[in-house]
């Protein structure tokens, strides 16, 4: 299927993040913003996992039940993400880059699901990575499957109202095109994110 015109800069776009996300979190080396190559280390489960702050959100053993202001563990598997249902604890708590890879994750996976796959997945389903390897392994495949969504569609359908029924968001109401690019902002916040929890890590008191 040829690539309508419209999709192709966003997955373009896709593209990068994901790359830049990925070398950030493996290493050897990382883009530095400047077209050169910066060596990184492959990201350890101290830094998954590191609470910078108190009353951080995080993925937390199952048996451990929720962290601070948090009243459920959403996910499937024996670890679980700090949850609460809306309205959400305000101001909003931190959160590690656990919970923000594991979130970044699911979306990407559910709403592939949701455009191209069974259309049933929801949060329930959705395995949590105790560590940073499989965490990792885990956003290759979610990012791998939102891709190859994205280019199962045709021109059509990035006008289609609702094309994907991903129940999390506003997809229901929103043109497929739409969503497209508030995934990619998804992927690019977030991975800036998880790229300045791994600098402050690095560089807090020992």
């Amino acid at each position: 299927m040829t690539t309508p015109s419209r999709l192709s800069p966003l997955l373009r776009q896709y593209d990068f993040a994901r790359e830049r996300l990925t070398d950030r979190m493996t290493g050897p080396v990382m883009d530095s913003g400047d077209g050169a190559d910066t060596e990184v280390g492959p990201m350890t489960d101290e830094e998954y996992l590191w609470e910078p702050v108190p009353g951080c959100w995080s993925i937390r053993p199952r048996v451990e039940g929720p962290g601070p202001r948090a009243t459920f563990l959403a996910g499937v598997g024996d670890w679980g993400r700090d949850a609460a249902p809306y309205p959400h604890p305000w101001p909003p708590p931190f959160t590690t880059i656990a919970w923000r890879l594991s979130h970044l994750s699911e979306m990407l996976f559910l709403r592939a699901d949701h455009t191209a796959g069974s259309h049933a997945l929801t949060r329930d389903d959705y395995h949590v990575s105790g560590d940073a390897a499989e965490a990792v392994a885990a956003f290759d495949t979610a990012a791998a499957a939102w891709r190859q969504a994205l280019v199962s569609v045709d021109d059509a359908a990035l006008d289609t109202v609702g094309y994907c029924t991903y129940p999390h968001g506003s997809d229901p109401e929103e043109p497929f095109i739409d969503i497209v690019w508030w995934v990619n902002q998804e992927l690019l916040h977030h991975g800036a994110e998880v790229a300045l929890l791994r600098d402050l890590h690095r560089a807090r008191p020992h």
